[in-house]
């Protein structure tokens, strides 16, 4: 009985762990979406030229980290105060539609690594279509940094 209450604790305290600070786990991951974004926005900007294994791995990466998304664990109450943090308390006033535009970004990344740019044409639709979601989000969202 004692080894299954110590294998019980443990286990929850892994998951407590686990997003043991929700502010500097999401801001890890917007940290790798914006290095994912910045790494294929030149080539938006014509400064580089179409490199579609740069565009896809950039593109999986985005939606790696799109899944990983779990509002209720990543976005807590409480967990708007602070200094570190910028997300606006319309998060937890319209909980619904944040979640929504999670699963839009969710959807939309998965549907572009299913289905990657092959040239610059259809890059330019689908880097529009997957950066629209972070626009909406932080526009919404996000508190905007001064």
């Amino acid at each position: 009985m004692k080894k299954l209450i110590l294998a019980v604790s443990a286990l929850a305290l892994a998951a407590t762990a686990a997003f043991a600070d929700p502010i500097a786990d999401r801001q890890a991951l917007m940290k790798a979406n914006g290095k994912a974004v910045g790494s294929i926005a030149p080539i938006m900007k014509g400064e580089k030229p179409f490199d579609a294994a740069l565009v896809l791995e950039a593109l999986k990466t985005l939606s790696d980290d799109a899944q990983k998304i779990d509002v209720a664990a990543m976005f807590p109450k409480g967990s708007e105060t602070g200094e570190k943090t910028t997300v606006s308390p319309k998060i937890w006033e319209d909980t619904a539609g944040f979640q929504a535009a999670v699963d839009k970004f969710k959807a939309d990344t998965a549907a572009a690594v299913a289905a990657p740019p092959t040239d610059m044409d259809s890059f330019k639709t689908t880097f529009g279509k997957v950066t629209s979601n972070c626009g909406t989000c932080h526009e919404t969202f996000r508190i905007k940094k001064s």
